[in-house]
């Protein structure tokens, strides 16, 4: 498997022509000054590796797809955070209601050493 390639993806630079992963990521690009841009794309999920030249178009949609995965990222690491806060919320009720709190719990660490 040629890990280097000047396969293009078919569905746009988003995807992955090796493994159809959608979650292709720009490693290096540079203008070249006719429009195009000579860009090298990485696959995180079967390492594949290509550059080619592509249009202004077709990086205008590449951005439109890594602004979307961006937006989801996000969405995910909202959603986890507000789950742990929710368990530690809960972990903490619990604790209050069972008077596992003590007001040593709050002392400044120093203090807890002694």
């Amino acid at each position: 498997m040629d890990s280097h390639s000047e396969k293009h993806p078919t569905d746009g630079m988003h995807s992955c022509p090796q493994c159809e992963s959608t979650l292709v990521q720009p490693v290096h690009w540079q203008e070249q000054g006719d429009g195009a841009w000579s860009v090298e794309l990485r696959c995180p999920e079967c390492e594949w590796r290509g550059r080619g030249s592509y249009s202004q178009s077709d990086v205008d949609h590449y951005d439109v797809e890594l602004d979307r995965g961006c937006k989801g990222l996000v969405e995910d690491l909202r959603a986890v955070s507000r789950a742990n806060m929710q368990e530690e919320a809960d972990r903490l009720a619990a604790a209050l209601a069972a008077d596992r709190i003590l007001p040593e719990d709050f002392r400044p660490s120093r203090e807890k050493r002694s």
